[in-house]
């Protein structure tokens, strides 16, 4: 099969998402400019450099109580900071209540019962149960493509690990298993880690 997307797929679900995948969840903390604060996942996201280390996620679709783009990206766009929360497994479900069209005076951590705790570079909340969080400043927001597209850029400024993922100095992700998203409605969670070594390393 090919298909131009412009054409459309003739298929009964889009597979654009299914074919890149499986793709990492940022649990996006924010909190704007009233003190009012915001949790919400976005499976646009990856790690961009490693020095300084930085992050990118991307905001899709608009609200109509919002002006442009979602409650995240307003809220940082108001304050210029922002928390990457880690998906594990045990918080799959607060993660997806996390995710509906909540009225933008939602309290995403009371709404889904997400224990919260304060960050310690940024004047935000993060995700106290998380396996790691990374705090962020915003460098650039990007407008892409088609409405309501935005790709949102940060310098991490801070990062908390849980202790209990910390195993022989190493970040150990079978410890949590992190959760990732593929199309659909569907979801993939960690459980097997392999190595290889890439050609010219120790």
């Amino acid at each position: 099969m090919f298909y131009r997307p412009a054409d459309g797929h003739g298929l009964p679900h889009n597979p654009f998402s299914a074919i890149i995948a499986p793709r990492p969840i940022a649990w996006v903390s924010t909190r704007g400019a009233d003190g009012s604060e915001n949790l919400a996942p976005y499976s646009f996201f990856n790690a961009l450099a490693y020095t300084p280390p930085q992050v990118m996620f991307a905001s899709t679709g608009r609200k109509p109580d919002r002006m442009r783009g979602k409650d995240s990206l307003t809220n940082i766009e108001e304050t210029g900071v922002f928390c990457i929360n880690i998906v594990d497994y045990a918080s799959r479900e607060a993660m997806n209540r996390s995710s509906g069209p909540w009225p933008k005076d939602t309290d995403e951590f009371a709404l889904a019962g997400v224990a919260r705790a304060p960050c310690e570079a940024i004047a935000c909340s993060r995700v106290a149960t998380a396996p790691a969080s990374l705090e962020c400043r915003l460098t650039q927001v990007i407008d892409l493509l088609g409405k309501g597209n935005h790709m949102i850029l940060g310098e991490v400024v801070g990062i908390h690990l849980r202790d209990d993922c910390l195993v022989d100095g190493r970040f150990d992700v079978t410890r949590f298993q992190p959760v990732a998203r593929l199309g659909y409605k569907d979801y993939a969670v960690v459980t097997e880690v392999f190595e290889m070594t890439r050609p010219g390393e120790a």
